[in-house]
């Protein structure tokens, strides 16, 4: 879940060329900003959602993060009452902290936030934009605008027109912000309504250290015409970075200072006029207001901490700790009972993310509360208007949450297999939710969803809405809310390779095309015939906030709509012209043959526009008849650039300011134009005349017929303030397009809405009881906020009727996290859900599959889940029932239950025969049988081979030596082992023994016994010249020390193989004789020798893979077995022999860890060791004695058990 609407200053501007600075705005901190109060397109984001009025002043002109969908403010001048609203994307303004622009959201906010905008350096003339700030919700902040196009022609109107005889000449004064021109942003604030006090922070952004290094404050008292250099006033050595306005008090000001410098904060409470400077002990990010409170503001610091003030900012309290950038949020008047309510998403320690609420001056553990007991995604809280929104995290479908008035949290139902991707809450004014889904299949358009008042059910309400890639990878939704028309949106859509222009009157119930004009500039007829030819709209917004962008709306000019656009087939950025409309829609007329920026004066009674800013211009043009005719009026006798204009913050006193300068490297200009000479006189009832809303000639518009009052055309008189927009509004009755398709019907080509193939209509909620009521939905639901009444609303109307009594059906249990899987100890809750049923009459059991069940009386009893916790590892058949009078149904669910395994060891044979079965076994701590899974790599395999068992057998086709690898995973945990094995025809080996003086420094580790080995090895060869590489020592694990000597044929056998048999007999008596007269032994450290001894019993024979019989070996066998069988009972009567003692006590550890040679054939004779122990004898051996010694490292005491090679 990824945007949300946002909030944007009106009376303030915010001009951004390079970028735009969300951090200005109330709202948003990071990387949108909406605009209550401005209409406009929506920016979508790639990853997250957020709305808020908070401002963050870190943020880079350059890198524009697009995390947001919503719809931006188009124009400067928004009036309050601008009910329309959607969010724009705020961008990062320094780049030091770049990790801002990642969680910034999507969010409407009409609530608190910094007022002001910015500047920065023009993408159109290389030199400077400005940013200015709104008193009030009306400003707009723009995102991913179209770059600004080359330079246009003049227009067949130039000149042309109603130009009365004695034009009045507009009045205006120019100021130089002198000493600034190396100032590469700018901050204006306008106080607004009955103030004439104008700031303006400029400032020297360094994009190569990432920080301010100067600014300078400016202060006006006589709206622009003069100003006062305030540096002295706040300190001439302090440098500001940003300017803050309290929204509900436009007298009381923040100025932050930047940290590079020192971290302190200096407040205003007479518009700027004097300051108190205060010490900061953090890093302010970004602010947030309170709604109604003007002294109660919450800071986001740079180590991710929340604080509070309740005294503007003199005062802060630490709230919590690793919040998640952009996502808190003040209370809701009326809907959260402590004003002082703060809606946090934190981060646990062990980095879940949880959403929190407790009061900004009592946020301690106790205090808190958590709304919503699962843990949700990364910057998905928001809190917008009646709703909550969250994300749950999932492996696999995103799961959304809603909960409305604060209510409990209930899912969101979408289309089945609509599948999102992506989605992004566009607005939520309305009482409903307006949502925009990027579905499974789609790539670059979003498909437009309209909720019920709950925000739980969505319908469709336009499929394929195009997106444009803008700056810094952000996607902009082609969508735009027409200010001062409930209901009406403008969207492009893409089908067939194609983008068209759609306009709706009923929130997206029907849609149609734009009809061109029927002639051009100059008279001639135009032939565009609908569907082939239609009018096509550019829907994007600016990067300044104050140029008017493709597409302008007022809310106090209903039915007057100003956009840049074509005519032809389709959307085109050629040949683009500006085009007006003066009945909502209905019909256009061209006005321009190039771009132009529109802006709405006294109270959208006027237009002015003004060429794009490419290049320099000192004219602009007036309209008093809703763009028919056009005047011209100079503002400059210099050509000026212009960076932006700020139009609503002087309405009252006719009063404009144009930002700009003259040249590349001049000083700031500010031109203050006073446009009341241009009216003759105030407006009177005679200068009024009614204007009917309609769509195409229905005068029904969203239920009802409205009427409205308009100057009449070519009035060159003032609006009044008590200016009245609608005369009347009365309802219709209620028709077919009042109705949309209600959740699970999809309108078909006949009109009607028909059941989608995946919803039964005639399901009824499991909480329908007998004996009570629900409401049968017809497939129809009113359009949310139409005002019909009676026709067919009856029949379109769900009908109340009486819950039947049903068996139950579509029985569900699943887990509260919907994993298959929980470790060991774990308290895990089942959750159980029925599709149809009688809840309250319909009984519940739950077997657990370990012998324990529980029963309920009814559903209800189950809805906090059911708690289980198994006491063994294992996959548990977990089976409910559910069952009344009427049928049962069952359903089951198969659980895993792990334990992390702490150590696994692989038991494989040192040295195996060609082509005969090896064992291989895998012992694994702790031991849980069936919930582990072995993955075997056997010689050169490529691929593994799985197994639930820890044991396999293999046969070995080559000679050679072969790695054996076995990964063992349970749970999240994979451990491994590997050994290697070497494969011959035939070998022959010798167990050895040592004097006892090893086992003192034996360790008993892997890496101990292969130098030890490599010792052994080296010690052999000084007393036997066989080839060192058919030498291989293996020593055991465990203690007393011992270790298998083998004798390995040479690779190449072609003089024979009874020569090699002879040659390995040979080397055998050659190294026994040396170990039976003590000549083999090596020097451990200084001061410490060992001897290595023959181990008589193991003396082994050639080992063969041929089948024969042997009367040697026979006689070696029996000798052997009645030699085992004497030490055997020396042992058993304890006899004090020194040498038989040590003998006995080796071979009793080598029994235990001794297995059976690998490869012999069965005609082989065999030794069969006494009281050999099973690997699982062992384990359970290894494990009481760990749990004796109190060892915990399984790594470190298990034992390996070793292979003798028996005859």
């Amino acid at each position: 879940m990824e945007t949300w609407a946002g909030f944007c200053p009106g009376l303030h501007l915010s001009v951004g060329i390079w970028v735009m600075i969300a951090a200005l705005t109330l709202q948003n901190a990071k990387a949108e900003i909406t605009c209550a109060s401005c209409p406009s397109p929506v920016q979508l984001h790639l990853e997250t959602l957020q709305m808020g009025m908070r401002t963050d002043p870190t943020e880079e002109p350059s890198d524009l993060e697009l995390k947001e969908l919503g719809a931006s403010g188009q124009n400067a001048g928004v009036d309050d009452d601008h009910e329309t609203d959607i969010s724009v994307e705020e961008v990062p303004m320094f780049p030091q902290h770049p990790e801002l622009g990642e969680d910034a959201a999507l969010r409407r906010a009409r609530r608190s936030g910094p007022e002001f905008a910015e500047f920065s350096e023009s993408r159109w003339s290389g030199r400077t934009g400005v940013d200015a700030g709104a008193p009030d919700d009306r400003g707009s902040l723009f995102d991913g605008q179209k770059q600004g196009r080359s330079d246009f022609g003049r227009n067949r109107n130039d000149g042309r027109g109603n130009t009365r005889q004695d034009e009045p000449k507009i009045a205006s004064s120019t100021f130089a912000l002198t000493g600034d021109s190396a100032h590469n942003h700018a901050v204006v604030y306008w106080s607004g309504q009955n103030s004439s006090v104008i700031l303006i922070l400029t400032k020297l952004y360094d994009f190569h250290i990432g920080s301010v290094t100067e600014s300078t404050l400016w202060r006006s008292t006589d709206y622009g015409s003069t100003y006062e250099r305030m540096n002295d006033k706040v300190g001439s050595k302090i440098v500001l970075s940003y300017l803050y306005v309290c929204p509900t008090n436009k007298r009381k000001i923040m100025v932050l200072t930047d940290p590079e410098f020192e971290s302190s904060v200096l407040i205003s409470s007479d518009e700027g006029a004097s300051y108190q400077k205060y010490r900061l002990t953090f890093y302010v990010l970004s602010l947030l207001f309170h709604p109604t409170e003007e002294d109660w503001a919450l800071a986001y610091s740079h180590d991710q901490k929340l604080y509070s003030s309740m005294d503007f900012g003199r005062k802060w309290q630490l709230i919590h700790e690793r919040v998640t950038p952009n996502r808190f949020y003040w209370s809701v008047l009326g809907l959260d009972k402590e004003p002082d309510l703060v809606h946090m998403e934190a981060h646990t320690p062990d980095g879940n993310v949880q959403y929190v609420t407790c009061r900004a001056q009592m946020c301690t553990e106790a205090n808190r509360n958590y709304p919503f007991l699962e843990y949700i995604d990364i910057s998905s809280l928001v809190v917008q208007d009646d709703y909550i929104f969250i994300q749950v995290p999932t492996s696999g479908r995103a799961n959304y949450y809603v909960s409305y008035k604060r209510d409990s949290f209930i899912q969101i139902k979408l289309p089945k297999y609509s599948l999102p991707k992506d989605l992004h809450i566009v607005s939520t004014d309305e009482k409903q939710v307006f949502a925009a889904v990027q579905e499974w299949n789609q790539n670059d358009t979003y498909n437009l969803y309209l909720s019920d008042t709950r925000g739980i059910y969505f319908t469709l309400a336009m499929e394929n809405v195009k997106t444009t890639k803008g700056i810094g990878g952000n996607q902009m939704l082609d969508l735009y809310e027409v200010a001062g028309v409930k209901g009406m949106l403008i969207a492009n859509k893409r089908h067939d390779n194609q983008v068209k222009t759609y306009i709706t009157y009923n929130k997206g119930r029907d849609w149609r095309l734009l009809q061109a004009p029927a002639a051009d500039l100059d008279g001639n007829d135009i032939h565009c015939i609908l569907p082939f030819c239609s009018l096509h709209l550019q829907l994007q917004t600016s990067e300044n906030p104050y140029l008017s962008g493709t597409i302008s709306t007022k809310n106090s000019a209903p039915g007057i709509i100003v956009a840049a656009g074509n005519i032809g087939a389709e959307l085109s950025y050629n040949n683009v012209g500006m085009f007006v409309s003066s009945d909502a829609g209905n019909s256009w007329r061209q006005i321009f043959e190039e771009e132009h920026n529109v802006w709405f004066m006294d109270r959208g009674g006027a237009l002015v526009a003004v060429k794009q800013p490419s290049v320099p211009t000192r004219h602009l043009w007036v309209s008093f008849d809703e763009g028919r005719q056009w005047t011209q009026h100079s503002f400059s006798s210099v050509p000026l650039f212009v960076d932006g204009v700020l139009v609503e913050a002087g309405a009252e006193n006719q009063i404009m300011t144009f930002f700009g300068h003259f040249s590349h490297r001049s000083e700031w200009q500010l031109i203050k134009i006073d446009y009341k000479s241009i009216f003759s006189k105030k407006c009177t009832e005679e200068d009024y005349q009614t204007w009917h809303l309609h769509n195409q000639g229905e005068p029904c518009v969203m239920g009802q017929k409205q009427i409205y009052m308009k100057r009449r055309p070519g009035n060159y008189c003032m609006l009044g303030k008590d200016y009245s927009r609608i005369l009347s509004a009365e309802s219709c009755i209620c028709r077919a397009h009042d109705f949309e398709c209600d959740y699970g019907y999809e309108r078909r080509g006949d009109g009607n809405c028909r059941p989608a193939f995946w919803f039964n209509p005639s399901t009824v909620s499991r909480s329908c009881s007998q004996g009570q009521n629900y409401f049968n939905s017809t497939g129809y639901r009113k359009v949310v906020l139409n005002n019909c009444t009676k026709g067919v609303k009856e029949m379109y109307t769900a009908r109340k009727q009486q819950c039947p009594n049903r068996p139950p059906k579509g029985l569900l249990v699943t887990t509260k996290d919907g994993k298959l899987t929980a470790n060991l100890g774990t308290n895990i809750t089942f959750l159980v859900h029925l599709d149809e049923g009688d809840s309250l009459r319909t009984n519940i059991q739950l077997d657990f599959g370990d012998g324990t069940a529980v029963s309920y009386s009814n559903l209800s009893w189950t809805e906090e889940g059911i708690k289980h916790v198994y006491k063994s590892a294992g996959i548990f058949r977990v089976i409910a029932l559910a069952e009344n009078t009427l049928g049962f149904d069952t359903t089951t669910l198969f659980l895993h239950i792990t334990c992390p395994v702490e150590h696994v060891q692989l038991l494989a044979p040192f040295v195996v025969i060609r082509n005969k079965e090896v064992n291989i076994t895998a012992v694994v701590l702790p031991s849980h049988p069936r919930t582990v899974t072995y993955f075997w790599w056997l010689g050169n395999n490529t691929e593994p081979v799985i197994t639930l068992d820890g044991s396999i057998s293999h046969t070995f086709t080559n000679e050679g030596m072969h790695t054996i690898t076995v990964q063992v995973a349970a749970a999240n945990t994979i451990l491994q082992d590997t050994k290697t094995i070497a494969v011959k025809e035939f070998f022959k080996s010798l167990l050895l023994s040592f004097s006892p003086n090893l086992d003192e420094f034996n360790p008993d580790i892997h890496e101990w016994r292969q130098d030890v080995g490599r010792v052994i090895k080296k010690a052999l060869l000084q007393v036997s010249d066989f080839p060192e590489e058919q030498l291989l020592v293996a020593v055991f694990p465990g203690v007393p020390t011992a270790a298998e000597l083998f004798l390995l044929p040479h690779k190449n056998q072609s003089e024979g193989k009874k020569k090699s048999e002879d040659e390995l007999e040979q080397a055998s008596d050659v190294i026994v004789s040396a170990l039976n007269q003590n000549l083999v032994e090596f020097e451990l450290k200084p001061g410490v020798r060992v001897i290595v001894y023959n181990t008589q019993l193991t003396l082994a024979p050639l080992v063969d893979s041929s089948p024969r019989h042997s009367s040697s070996a026979m006689l070696m066998l029996l000798s052997v077995v009645f030699l085992g069988l004497a030490v055997f009972l020396i042992y058993k009567f304890k006899r004090k022999i020194p040498w038989i003692n040590i003998y006995a006590e080796v071979n009793q550890e080598k029994e235990q860890e001794m297995i059976g040679s690998v490869g012999q054939g069965d005609s082989t004779p065999k030794i069969t060791l006494s009281e050999f122990p099973t690997s699982k004898e062992l384990m359970e051996k290894e494990l009481d004695a760990r749990v004796k010694r109190g060892v915990g490292n399984a790594c470190e005491s298990t034992r390996e058990i070793p292979n003798c090679t028996s005859v």
